[in-house]
């Protein structure tokens, strides 16, 4: 056994067999568990037509409150630490329907983000958007998956029919502060009209000031409905009435930052990525083996070019005599 490996090392083949060894660990890694803080959250996107207005931007250009809500979710996935769990709900009407419930992030990253890309005005069964109710059924939802599960409910906030003066959504099975989470409004702030959408989703004008309920107890002072900006004071009173957090959304970033809070956080084992690790000191190992003569590797050369190259120099100096 140790004359092979003496074979091996002055061969210069040591470098290639190890190299082997570690693309192999990077190929089946062993597995390798660390405590660490992992999240649970249930979001909650309303798909109702305000949410189709586009008067905010993502890259520079002006996009829909869904499509930015969208994308700043797929944002905080690729973001997520692995063990995470992520599941999604949508809400019109006066409901917050949960339709896919929390699953792994790192596992199931594709179908999170195909699943994800499909949460659209499409889905909607009604046109009513009862936004108070459908944060109370958000925080049910939650409950029901498990107690670790904290929920995110992004909206703009606008209820249609409006509500009526000191409206508040029923809550008789929901305590404050029982469900931890965000409230993320989205949405401009100048009053602009509401694309209408057939049930395929087909543009079909706008609403009309006839079209719509008019009047809104929300400050006493708006009375244009068949208009949409974010109803942010509506939100903030809504997240202070369930005991929760709210976030204006106005980059992806922001709610990533919000998502990653460690306030949220359990601490879990769960499984780590190191396949990075031996796949690196592979590349080095064969860079040192087969670039010898660049750089620093100058003088590291593998004993079978130092061996060559000493006989070498032998049979000159020998010829030479």
């Amino acid at each position: 056994m140790n004359a092979a490996w003496r074979r091996i090392g002055s061969s210069g083949s040591w470098p290639l067999l190890a190299a082997l060894l570690l693309l192999a660990l990077a190929v089946w890694p062993p597995r390798v568990q660390l405590q660490r803080p992992v999240f649970e959250w249930q979001v909650s996107f309303d798909i109702t037509q305000s949410m189709n207005v586009e008067d905010v931007e993502l890259n520079h250009a002006a996009v829909s409150r869904l499509t930015l809500a969208r994308a700043a979710m797929r944002d905080v996935l690729g973001a997520l630490p692995c063990g995470s769990k992520v599941g999604w709900s949508v809400f019109a009407d006066y409901r917050s329907l949960v339709i896919l419930a929390p699953i792994e992030v790192c596992s199931h990253y594709e179908e999170l983000l195909a699943s994800l890309e499909r949460i659209d005005a499409r889905m909607r069964w009604a046109n009513a958007s009862n936004v108070g109710k459908g944060v109370t059924w958000a925080v049910r939802g939650a409950r029901s998956i498990g107690p670790h599960t904290s929920f995110v409910f992004i909206s703009d906030g606008q209820e249609s029919p409006p509500l009526r003066a000191n409206e508040t959504p029923p809550m008789v099975d929901v305590t404050t502060g029982e469900v931890q989470g965000w409230l993320v409004g989205v949405g401009g702030d100048v009053p602009v009209p509401i694309p209408k959408t057939g049930s395929s989703g087909e543009p079909a004008g706008y609403w009309k000031p006839e079209d719509v309920v008019q009047g809104s107890a929300i400050g006493g002072t708006q009375n244009h409905e068949h208009l949409s900006e974010l109803r942010q004071d509506h939100l903030q009173a809504l997240a202070k009435l369930v005991g929760v957090n709210y976030l204006r959304l106005n980059t992806p970033d922001a709610l990533r930052t919000a998502m990653l809070d460690r306030r949220f956080a359990q601490s879990q084992a769960a499984d780590i990525d190191l396949r990075w690790i031996p796949a690196v000191l592979a590349l080095l190992l064969l860079a040192w083996r087969f670039a010898p003569d660049l750089g620093l590797l100058r003088g590291w050369q593998p004993m079978r070019l130092r061996v060559r190259q000493d006989h070498s120099v032998r049979t000159r100096a020998a010829g030479s005599a």
